[in-house]
């Protein structure tokens, strides 16, 4: 009987609570209002600090302080995304991008690595086996090549399920601005390549790529005397051996590059997971998305102080939208500073992205939507 009188009184303070915080909300919008005819920021963090320490010092006992304080960010986080919700955002203006029909997209495709690379796989999955196409060096030159418009679109990739992110590719959209405007998914099939005649007792070198090699590397521990050497992928890997003539070189490389150099399998099955699987990036020049578009990138610096993360996944969470995935970087020459790339669902034309969007792109530092696209099945 104690207990039900103690959550009874609580029951009558929370009533009491809500009737409050309903007006609170009443004349949050209100001042949302003022703040959009005055042209003022929606975030005030002199005010907001002001805000915190006045309460504290009200708090009759010390011990709660810090709860209180607690629950007033995050009384003053919905209140911001209210406040953000009454912004009008033109009927045009969808943060830069353009829509355009959703359709198969055609143009003049680059790709890192070479004839047989998992890059040229997914170009050929995703623009069909007649795309018009052509393989660089180097990441940076696809960037190069989509900026300057000698290509239409290029595919990098951006995540393995084993290895996780590439990161050379994350920090090169700081450097080149692009879009994304789809994804697509290779089936990572690595198997062992040499040339005809030769087979695995006789390989004495193996070439890869250094995921390549990190992807297989309990197969390699059994070969202990076999001398492991990086390539540039493992196409380039595949291609090296066919034209060293060495039988007792091997490269680990895909089927499909093996029947490009004319390499025999000399064993299958060496990842160290069966369901291996990189994912591609295309990206173009023109900021577009379509109709049919679920997947937003987005990337964004913070002040390095406490609870800025925080304040910003509360815009994901207050707008009820899946965060599929969050990444940081280290920013090149700046210390103890990082750069965060979060995957969202959504569309731009959707009210909840855009209101989320809204209230991380006026709080976050160096923000920067980097597509909105169709995602991979």
């Amino acid at each position: 009987m104690e207990l039900k009188s103690l959550r009874d009184q609580i029951d009558g303070i929370d009533a009491e609570l809500i009737r409050l915080l309903e007006d609170r909300m009443k004349l949050t919008e209100q001042v949302a209002d003022y703040k959009i005819k005055a042209g003022k920021a929606v975030y005030d963090p002199a005010r907001e600090k002001e805000k915190i320490e006045r309460a504290s010092a009200m708090v009759r006992h010390p011990e709660n302080q810090e709860a209180i304080g607690a629950i007033l960010n995050q009384i003053m986080a919905v209140s911001r995304t209210r406040q953000y919700e009454r912004i009008p955002l033109r009927e045009n203006e969808k943060f830069g991008f353009r829509q355009i029909p959703a359709c198969r997209r055609k143009g003049k495709v680059v790709y890192q690595g070479t004839m047989g690379a998992y890059g040229h796989q997914a170009v050929l999955g995703y623009f069909g086996k007649d795309a018009d196409c052509y393989p660089v060096s180097s990441f940076e030159n696809v960037m190069k090549d989509v900026r300057s418009g000698k290509a239409d679109f290029g595919v990098l990739p951006a995540e393995n399920t084993s290895t996780g992110i590439i990161n050379d590719v994350y920090d090169l959209t700081d450097r080149y601005d692009i879009c994304i405007s789809g994804q697509y998914v290779v089936k990572v099939e690595h198997v062992l390549l040499g040339l005809p005649g030769s087979d695995l007792s006789m390989i004495r070198t193996i070439y890869s790529h250094p995921q390549g090699l990190m992807q297989c590397s309990d197969f390699l521990s059994c070969l202990p005397a076999v001398k492991k050497v990086t390539m540039l992928n493992t196409a380039v890997s595949a291609m090296h051996v066919q034209e060293g003539g060495d039988p007792t070189q091997a490269a680990i490389a895909s089927p499909l590059a093996g029947q490009y150099y004319g390499l025999d399998i000399l064993q299958k099955g060496i990842s160290n997971n069966s369901n291996n699987s990189t994912k591609f990036i295309i990206i173009q020049k023109d900021r577009e998305f379509t109709p049919d578009a679920d997947g937003i990138s987005i990337k964004f610096e913070l002040a390095h102080t406490s609870g800025t993360l925080y304040r910003i996944l509360g815009f994901i969470i207050f707008n009820h939208l899946n965060m599929s995935m969050i990444e940081s970087r280290p920013v090149q020459g700046e210390k103890w500073r990082y750069r965060f790339y979060i995957d969202l669902d959504g569309n731009l034309d959707q009210p909840a992205v855009r209101d989320a969007l809204l209230g991380i792109a006026q709080e976050a530092e160096e923000f920067h939507i980097l597509g909105n696209y169709r995602k991979a099945q």
